[in-house]
């Protein structure tokens, strides 16, 4: 019956209308246990990792496919199960041409875009492998390595490592990361997860083995919007029918279909209504940026600049002719404790990383050009709800 999951449906309802039970359950940033319509590229990664149930590790692996086409989900779901098998003496289910009942590897999944540091790549993985709490101050990346070094010298077994996001901005750069995972004990075996295909990146000269996952179909990203829905959703809240109209404008990017319905159930919910129409799901398309990225990337950023984008999206349209204007919207900001002249440098640091876009204003000066203004690459609705669910 899930009794704990029911209880914490309510627990988390907040005083919102009856249409959302579950916030998490339709983040586009959140991965659930069971991911839909994934069975194929499941297979082929449970074929890459068979060796684990003799007991072995497997070769190193390169997945990789567009953006949205749940890479992360397949290979967080995948992970999560795998590693819930008591470390050091898992037992493995028996076949008839299986007698034992050999050790198996631990798994551990690295996001790149937050453990882009020598210090945090390593403090990622220690963590994951160690019961206690890992201290993220007043120890050296040195110590934090020979750390590592013992505990994976003291497992029979050792790890898989799956580094996600390999080869975005603000991520690990390839070089370094080929150079991480090398000078680990022998112990250790990973998968890297990019969009790059396999001839554009040179982690696959250290792998033995490309994995590609394809963009949703749209049938099977219908399947994804009514799975989430049936989650975090009140029953009923979503029909048939405006599932395959985001589905079909998504063109097989997941993060963005469930995006699109986030916005949709905010605006819904805001409105006071049990379910969500078709104006709803208009207004949400409308918001969307193409491209859009990833929210993940941006709810990934340092504090501060997500404070500065937080502050960005309230910022009234008149405040937003141009950078100068918008970047004294923001100082001015009660959330923002900043000075004028380091909010601009966030904004430009940010629009080369694409987070946001600097556009012409439709503003004239008697003089020179037209300025510039500050356009988030995100659908503000679905970052201002994501970042205050957190705070």
């Amino acid at each position: 019956m899930d009794i704990e999951a029911r209880i914490k449906r309510r627990q988390r309802r907040n005083g919102h209308p009856r249409l959302i039970r579950d916030y998490e359950s339709l983040s586009p940033v959140a991965h659930i246990d069971e991911p839909a319509d994934r069975g194929p590229v499941l297979e082929r990664l449970l074929d890459h990792l068979d060796p684990v149930f003799d007991g072995n590790l497997p070769p190193n692996a390169y997945v990789y496919g567009p953006a949205g086409s749940g890479k992360s989900a397949v290979v967080t779901a995948l992970f999560s199960h795998l590693d819930r098998l008591p470390s050091e003496t898992r037992a493995v289910i028996q076949t008839s041409t299986r007698a034992q009942t050999p050790t198996s590897p631990a798994f551990v999944y690295v996001d790149a875009r937050r453990t882009a540091s020598e210090f945090a790549f390593y403090h990622a993985v220690l963590d994951a492998l160690v019961d206690e709490s890992v201290p993220e101050h007043g120890i050296g990346t040195d110590r934090l390595r020979s750390r590592l070094d013992d505990r994976l010298a003291g497992s029979r077994a050792g790890v898989v490592i799956a580094v996600d996001h390999v080869g975005e901005p603000r991520s690990i750069d390839e070089g370094d990361l080929v150079d991480r995972l090398a000078g680990l004990p022998s112990n250790v075996s990973w998968l890297a997860i990019g969009r790059d295909d396999p001839e554009a990146t040179g982690l696959t000269g250290y792998t033995a083995a490309s994995i590609h996952v394809d963009r949703y179909q749209r049938q099977m990203l219908v399947d994804v919007l009514m799975t989430r829905a049936s989650l975090g959703l009140a029953q009923q809240a979503l029909d048939h029918g405006l599932a395959r109209s985001i589905a079909e404008w998504a063109e097989g990017d997941a993060h963005d279909a469930l995006t699109v319905l986030f916005v949709a159930t905010d605006h819904a919910s805001e409105a006071g209504r049990a379910r969500l129409t078709e104006a709803d799901v208009e207004r949400a398309i409308d918001e969307m940026p193409r491209p859009c990225i990833s929210l993940g990337i941006v709810l990934g950023l340092p504090a501060n600049r997500q404070a500065v984008l937080r502050a960005l999206v309230d910022v009234s349209p008149e405040d937003r002719s141009s950078v100068t204007a918008t970047t004294a919207a923001i100082s001015e900001s009660s959330s923002v404790d900043l000075s004028e002249g380091t909010v601009k440098r966030f904004l430009y640091e940010m629009a080369e990383a694409g987070v946001v876009e600097r556009v012409q204003s439709e503003a004239r000066h008697e003089q020179g050009r037209p300025p510039s203004r500050v356009v988030p690459r995100f659908p503000p609705t679905a970052f201002r709800r994501l970042y205050d669910l957190r705070q």
